[in-house]
């Protein structure tokens, strides 16, 4: 398959994510359950979130590192992480530990979506970014033990667990939340959570107040629904999000309230807007680039609609066709691609452009 053709599968598949969606919130547990009460400790010592030291990439250099930063670069789709599955889009801890030393082993360096818009992208030589993403704000994804540690098998827990043993495996991963985070009714301890997350690195943004099919609301409820859950989170300690994630990958019927928007006095603005499938995105360097349309693929294997659009198809594809993936040049100030890619890139001022 060309990169041209990867566009093909996005409508089908959004169509399908749409549908699981809707399975999924049918079968969540209902809002009265007892919720598990979290006292966060300040932070422990845990592998570190920064970024590396730039390096100055030349031509020499990229050309050795195989640098192609007009490359493919995978945006994973997480839900809920259970001991066993329930829905298709679960996943189980073992296969998301599997799948973390598997983009660990590969050379892939985890990069926040907010970092991913901005074009933020610094990893180092011959590695490859990669957006861990998890939607819904689930208590599988973050919670702590006694200790204030990360709890065994949880997303963060694992993301830890990983990189604990691959010194290159940056821990960060971004999380899209509704009005509930991580299963927590309480403000306080909301927001003991989300400060968690973000002095450790993570991203934490909107993903609407209570997850409804933006596609089925008038453009006003659509602006109420985003607005809510900005407030929400400016409340939580949560900077302006600058990414948003579309429930279900469903997109409202005014394409343009999915990124820009005013309700109640309170007006929003997002650099990227996240879809629900189901392929690797283009480099924001690319003049293909649509952020406001971003794919993900969802984390899962090769069985029925995955055959064609999930982790475990396009990690292959990629390892395969690793002339088509996004490679780093190790500079953060540089875009380096071969010759013969040169005009896919976008000229910046703040970007110069190196073509070996």
């Amino acid at each position: 398959m060309t990169v041209r053709n990867l566009a093909r599968v996005t409508v089908v598949a959004n169509m399908v994510v749409v549908v699981i969606g809707l399975i999924v919130l049918a079968l969540l547990p209902s809002a009265g359950r007892p919720e598990a009460r979290v006292k966060v400790k300040p932070a422990p010592a845990l592998p570190g979130a920064r970024l590396p030291p730039p390096v100055s990439a030349t031509a020499e250099s990229a050309r050795k590192a195989q640098a192609n930063e007009a490359g493919l670069i995978p945006v994973i789709m997480y839900h809920r992480l259970l001991p066993k599955r329930i829905a298709s889009i679960d996943r189980t801890p073992a296969q998301v530990r599997s799948e973390l030393e598997r983009l660990a082993k590969d050379n892939y360096v985890p990069i926040t979506a907010a970092e991913f818009v901005s074009g933020t992208i610094n990893t180092p030589a011959g590695t490859h970014p990669v957006v861990l993403t998890f939607d819904d704000g689930n208590p599988s994804h973050f919670a702590v033990d006694a200790g204030g540690m990360p709890k065994n098998d949880t997303a963060v827990g694992l993301i830890y667990e990983v990189a604990a043993k691959h010194p290159n495996f940056r821990p960060v991963a971004t999380f899209w939340i509704n009005r509930n985070p991580f299963g927590l009714k309480d403000p306080a301890q909301q927001a003991q959570a989300v400060k968690w997350l973000l002095g450790h690195g993570f991203e934490v943004a909107n993903h609407t107040s209570s997850h409804p099919d933006l596609h089925r609301l008038t453009t006003k409820q659509v602006k109420e629904q985003i607005v809510r859950q900005e407030r929400l989170l400016k409340k939580l300690g949560v900077p302006a999000s600058t990414t948003f994630a579309l429930p279900y990958g469903s997109r409202p019927k005014k394409l343009t309230a999915a990124h820009d928007g005013e309700w109640d006095g309170t007006a929003y603005h997002f650099d990227g807007v996240f879809l629900a499938g189901a392929e690797p995105s283009v480099s924001p360097y690319a003049k293909s680039f649509s952020r406001y349309a971003i794919p993900r693929i969802q984390s899962n294997g090769k069985h029925g609609d995955c055959r064609r659009w999930c982790t475990t198809y396009w990690l292959d594809w990629l390892d395969k066709h690793p002339q088509e993936r996004y490679t780093s040049d190790g500079d953060p100030t540089h875009v380096s691609v071969p010759k013969k890619l040169e005009g896919k890139i976008i000229s910046s001022k703040a970007k110069e452009i190196i073509a070996y």
